[in-house]
Formats: structure tokens, sequence, C-alpha cells
């Protein structure tokens, strides 16, 4: 059944239990999906939020620091130091355009390269964790993104 909005029952205006509450579970499940990635990252030397970037710039080598930012949906505030420490680390190279200054492509290295190796088993672990078969899994992240879509459509 769909639920329209701003319809309220007698038990909606009741008392609000958190458990209740889809923003409570989202938020409860995605801090342990992200605890359970941090703690395996830690060993390979990463943050979470610098393993999400690795992904994006594993899946399109070369995108420009926008690209970057709005694949992952993170503002320039976020991202930059973020690419700063992965081109310390020696994991990605940043290049200017020479016909546009402003355009910063970012480049994995061979040392970010394989690392993807050791990250895929990182995933393949927590995933497993999850305790969802192929078919759960991709119906959960399917429902996530389409909630997210029409989150956002406004």
């Amino acid at each position: 059944m769909q639920r329209k909005a701003g319809t309220m029952t007698r038990k909606d205006s009741e008392h609000a239990r958190v458990t209740d509450q889809l923003c409570f579970a989202l938020h409860a499940t995605s801090r342990a999906v992200v605890g359970a990635y941090t703690e395996r990252l830690a060993a390979l030397g990463l943050t979470y939020t610098q393993y999400l970037t690795l992904l994006a710039i594993w899946e399109n080598d070369g995108s420009t620091v926008k690209e970057l930012g709005q694949a992952l949906d993170l503002d320039s505030g976020t991202l930059s130091p973020v690419l700063k420490k992965l081109h310390s680390e020696g994991l990605i190279r940043k290049e200017r355009s020479p016909d546009d200054e402003r355009l910063v492509f970012v480049f994995v290295t061979e040392a970010g390269k394989e690392l993807e190796g050791k990250t895929g088993k990182v995933r393949a672990e927590v995933e497993a964790l999850t305790g969802l078969d192929d078919e759960e899994f991709s119906q959960l992240r399917t429902m996530l993104h389409t909630l997210r879509e029409r989150l956002t459509a406004t």
C-alpha cells in the first residue's frame, strides 16, 4: 500500500516511535554500513570518503573535479581535502586543462590501481555481512536509489 503525502491516520497522530520512522531506519542502517566499511578500510589506510572517491575515479578515470563532486554528491569544500590526501598518498594525480585552467582532471596512479583489488575484498566482506542474497541486495539498492531520486526531485 502506498501512502499519500499529507495523509495522517489516528496512529500517526499519536506518540511517534523512533523505530517506526523511516528516517531513523535509514540513519541507523547507514551508520552500521559505513562503520563496517570504515573498520575494514582502515587496514588499507583509507577513510570511507576516500574509498568512495576512489570508486568514482576507478569508474571514470580522467574525470574533472566537478564531475567527481557531482557523482559523489559532495561539495568542493568536502571533496578538495580528500583529493589532496589521495594525491599526497600517491594514489591519484591531478592535471590542469591546458585549454581552461579552471578544469582539473583526476587520474588514478599505478598505486591507486593496485588498491582497487584490495578494496574489492572489503566490499565483498561487507556485502556478505548483510546476509542478503544477490536478488535481495539488488532490490534494496534499487529501492534506495529510487527513494533518493524521488526525494531530491523537488
